[in-house]
């Protein structure tokens, strides 16, 4: 049984995307900014394609202004925020039959602290004129706090992910904690250039 652990505040981004694969890692998320788009009903290729380039379209534009101010940052990983319109958090309809009208997410990538809000505003100004009228609106930059947190490593198809999100509970049940706010997963591996058994998946969740 795991004894109540103390919660660590990662020293930076890099060691925030540690994660172990047999345990949970309890850490508090400093709050940062994020490029964010929403979307609704089961997550798949169909309804991501219309949204990812207007993320990547804020994310990559944003890191060449800082390199002209001499500044190296990285484009971080996509990230995404699931949870259902109804409140729904048995896994046995997650993973079965659910309706799929009751999904809700939210993708996002983090942005650099350095870069200042006008060089945001206009990279999203830009990426939202290129993107459909009607998601327009939804494309956005907010500042995201998830505070004291539990995560761990999925290493396989998104698709497998249940034995690690029981995982996931039961280290924070194990810890004394309870889960709340939104599911939340982070994803290290790009799906078009690694196979489905080699894709490595930080899983989530706030904790109070």
């Amino acid at each position: 049984m795991m004894s109540r652990a103390t919660i660590e505040r990662p020293t930076d981004r890099r060691d925030e995307l540690r994660a172990p694969r047999d345990r949970i890692r309890l850490l508090t998320i400093p709050e940062r900014r994020f490029v964010m788009i929403d979307g609704s009903g089961r997550p798949g290729s169909a309804a991501f394609e219309p949204r990812m380039p207007s993320l990547y379209g804020v994310a990559y534009p944003l890191r060449f202004t800082l390199k002209r101010r001499g500044l190296e940052e990285k484009v971080g990983p996509l990230e995404g925020l699931w949870w259902t319109s109804d409140g729904n958090v048995d896994l046995d309809t997650i993973f079965g039959h659910g309706d799929d009208g009751t999904w809700r997410w939210t993708l996002m990538i983090g942005l650099p602290d350095e870069a200042t809000d006008a060089e945001i505003e206009g990279h999203l100004t830009t990426a939202r004129d290129k993107l459909d009228p009607a998601l327009a609106p939804t494309l956005r930059v907010e500042r995201f706090e998830e505070g004291p947190s539990a995560q761990v490593m999925h290493v396989g198809p998104y698709a497998d992910e249940r034995p690690t999100i029981e995982l996931l509970h039961a280290g924070i049940e194990e810890a004394g904690l309870r889960p709340r706010g939104r599911h939340h997963e982070i994803y290290l591996s790009d799906p078009r250039r690694s196979a489905p058994e080699r894709l490595r998946t930080i899983l989530r969740h706030p904790v109070e």
